[in-house]
């Protein structure tokens, strides 16, 4: 990739942010919508989720389209159009599929509005091939990670707010009642504003001043990307982790349905709790990001993470009103920033620590009962925070001119988030919805080989991003 800089470009990066709060405020809404489809609509909890199914079986459509078209035209499409592009044209999509939501709602169609679904994914599929490697370019390669831990801080803020904004636009309130009287028509006004602003923001990217970063790769017989160890690797590690991201969060309203006895109207709270979650990790990530001292920046590890789940407190109680409920959850806040600090920001040892940690608060909240389990489960929004950067940068290095390539399949992988929800929905309609869970501390499992594994491969290449980030200061 040629035009990558030894400092990162800032204001680039600052701009590329925008786009992520739109990826996890949908995402995370996905969970105010499959208790209320199922409902409505009378579906087991394996059809509910099919919701996810659309939604990110959309990532890995687009992907192949995407890989299939560069391979036609023996050139990378991203090269051709420029990243700066490549997110406004899928801004431009993404809004095309949240105005089929009206059109959905008026006929009370579910296959509609899955398609509506599938469409908004198929352009966050697209943003999100040219965003990835663009954050990565703005800057060395090593430090990749904390760039994109900084666009998850921003995409983390719009999962916090997104199942309170849309619980709220289709609720009213938290009320059992609200539940009873909602309709699927009430989604209509909710997404069509969402389209509204994705038209704004592709206005915005196309009069902003983007670098032209690209990059040489001419797409020749095959995929020559997939020679690559390390990315075959980071392809079965994104399917697992996008699929317990998810899987935890989609299936947490009916556990609260099951085990807490809330309705439809009542689960925003706790949907967002995860999904701020992922906030909060991502914020103390992002902190590497910034020109500070080694004090300055430990003091920040500690203090930023609480303010972010503060963030989250209040915005609870803006919609819920009394939030004490949640006060004890910042035990596990205390956890995770032990964890961050045991893993002195390195990719590997991240992925390591995270994983295992996560492993262990998912086996406390299906063998455990009450409060213990409900925040057991929820923590694993704080140790899949950062992981996606870890996984992504880890999978893409050394590939070259591939690099693109290797984006799109990485993002195909996304796929995950279509397939694991739906199997977990499976084991929930027959052994129970808290025992399901099961299935998301094994793919915590499966992410921590994954960690020791592609670390011997890229030794192997001479490629140690452990070793590399301890030279780096400031990310920077």
């Amino acid at each position: 990739m040629n035009n990558q800089p030894n400092q990162t470009n800032l204001p680039a990066l600052y701009t590329l942010m925008t786009v992520w709060f739109f990826w996890s405020f949908v995402a995370a809404s996905n969970g105010i919508l499959i208790p209320l489809f199922k409902e409505k609509f009378e579906l087991q909890q394996w059809q509910a989720q099919l919701v996810d199914f659309a939604f990110y079986a959309a990532y890995f459509v687009g992907s192949v389209i995407y890989l299939l078209l560069s391979r036609y035209m023996k050139t990378d499409i991203l090269n051709k159009i420029g990243y700066k592009n490549g997110i406004i044209y899928g801004l431009i999509i993404s809004a095309i599929g949240s105005l089929i939501f009206y059109p959905a709602a008026e006929t009370k169609s579910y296959f509609l509005l899955l398609t509506a679904l599938f469409v908004v994914g198929l352009g966050f599929s697209l943003q999100q091939t040219a965003t990835q490697p663009f954050m990565i370019a703005l800057g060395p390669p090593e430090t990749g990670a904390t760039r994109i831990n900084l666009g998850g801080a921003v995409n983390n803020l719009g999962g916090t707010f997104g199942p309170l904004i849309v619980s709220f636009a289709i609720f009213g309130s938290i009320d059992p009642e609200a539940a009873l009287s909602a309709t699927i028509e009430s989604v209509k006004v909710p997404y069509l504003l969402l389209g509204v602003l994705f038209v704004l923001v592709a206005i915005f990217f196309w009069v902003s001043k983007l670098p032209r970063i690209t990059n040489d790769e001419t797409v020749e017989t095959g995929f020559g990307a997939l020679k690559y160890p390390q990315l075959v690797l980071g392809m079965t590690a994104i399917f697992v982790y996008v699929g317990v991201e998810v899987t935890i969060g989609s299936n947490l309203p009916e556990y609260l349905k099951e085990t807490q006895g809330l309705v439809s109207s009542q689960v925003s709270k706790y949907v967002s709790l995860f999904w701020g979650s992922m906030m909060v990790g991502r914020w103390t990530a992002s902190v590497g990001n910034f020109s500070l001292s080694e004090t300055t920046k430990k003091i920040l590890w500690v203090v930023v993470p609480f303010l972010a789940f503060g963030l989250v407190l209040f915005a609870n109680s803006l919609l819920s009103g009394d939030v004490s409920d949640l006060y004890p959850y910042g035990f596990c806040v205390i956890i995770m920033i032990v964890s961050f600090f045991m893993s002195k920001e390195k990719p590997v040892k991240t992925l390591l620590i995270y994983t295992g940690v996560g492993a262990i608060m998912t086996l406390i909240g299906v063998f455990s009962t009450g409060q213990v389990a409900l925040f057991s489960l929820i923590s694993g929004g704080l140790f899949c925070s950062i992981l996606w950067p870890s996984i992504f940068s880890l999978g893409t290095a050394g590939l070259g001119k591939y690099t693109n390539q290797g984006s799109a399949f990485m993002i195909m992988m996304i796929l995950g988030g279509a397939i694991i929800p739906v199997l977990q929905g499976i084991l929930a309609d027959k052994i129970g919805i808290q025992f399901s869970y099961i299935l998301a501390a094994a793919c915590f499992g499966y992410l921590f080989w994954f960690g020791i594994k592609v670390q011997k491969v890229l030794r192997n290449q001479n490629i140690d991003f452990d070793k590399e980030v301890a030279n780096v200061k400031g990310g920077h």
